[in-house]
């Protein structure tokens, strides 16, 4: 079966019927430890519209992104959350976001948590915002700032390829609540060899063949103490 979308009066993007895109992002949830209502699958599926149709044109993505949208940006997404599986955090800081990677999908899959973007390009930013709007989510605020100037504690910090990984986990770590997680996106085609960064040890979390498109590799680091002073880092 195909896909079809039309656009409602005010150009929000409306429902997108396509089985084998949420038996994908279902799949992707499920290993993660979330369990998603048709509500959820559905806010999942016109964001990864919208990522398509407005996103993309915008220059939000690639062009070259549109054929994998799903599978590499949404789903991908969710897998995230198996870095901190059967924890419900409280707060979320996603550095980097762009227009809401991986951000807006662990928004929608986790409605009690308090999601803050965070990217220094007021392109992207407006982008996020837009969707944001358009899907009605009121658990997630945008901020337009360096990471440098972005302050306050969270329970999980991710990011996806914004820095070189040493120096995300020194910003993250740093904006990390007692007993908080970093969690970075690795790679989709080898698991990482880096594993130590300063002095602080990160634990790969694989992500097995099938739960995706392909096998792929997560970067997960655990602060047990409050983090120390850091040194301002510009993005």
């Amino acid at each position: 079966m195909g896909t079809t979308s039309q656009r409602d009066d005010n150009g929000d993007v409306s429902r997108e019927t396509s089985p084998s895109h949420a038996e994908s992002l279902i799949r992707a949830a499920a290993w993660s430890g979330l369990t998603l209502e048709a509500a959820q699958v559905e806010l999942l599926e016109s964001f990864s519209r919208w990522l398509r149709e407005e996103a993309i044109p915008a220059g939000g993505l690639g062009p070259e992104e549109g054929a994998r949208i799903v599978d590499r940006h949404v789903a991908d997404a969710l897998v995230f959350a198996g870095a901190w599986r059967g924890e419900h955090p409280d707060t979320l800081l996603d550095l980097g976001s762009g227009v809401g990677l991986p951000g807006i999908p662990l928004a929608i899959a986790q409605p009690a948590t308090e999601i803050t973007l965070a990217d220094r390009s007021g392109r992207r930013c407006r982008l996020a915002r837009r969707a944001i709007r358009v899907l009605g989510l009121e658990n997630v605020q945008v901020r337009e700032t360096d990471t440098a100037r972005v302050g306050g504690r969270y329970d999980i910090v991710t990011f996806r390829a914004f820095l070189p990984p040493a120096e995300a986990f020194a910003v993250a770590v740093g904006l990390l609540a007692p007993g908080g997680v970093a969690v970075g996106g690795a790679s989709r085609t080898r698991a990482p060899e880096q594993t130590t960064f300063g002095d602080r040890e990160a634990e790969v979390v694989s992500v097995p063949a099938g739960v995706l498109d392909s096998p792929a590799w997560l970067l997960r680091m655990t602060v047990d103490h409050r983090p120390r002073d850091r040194e301002p880092t510009c993005a």
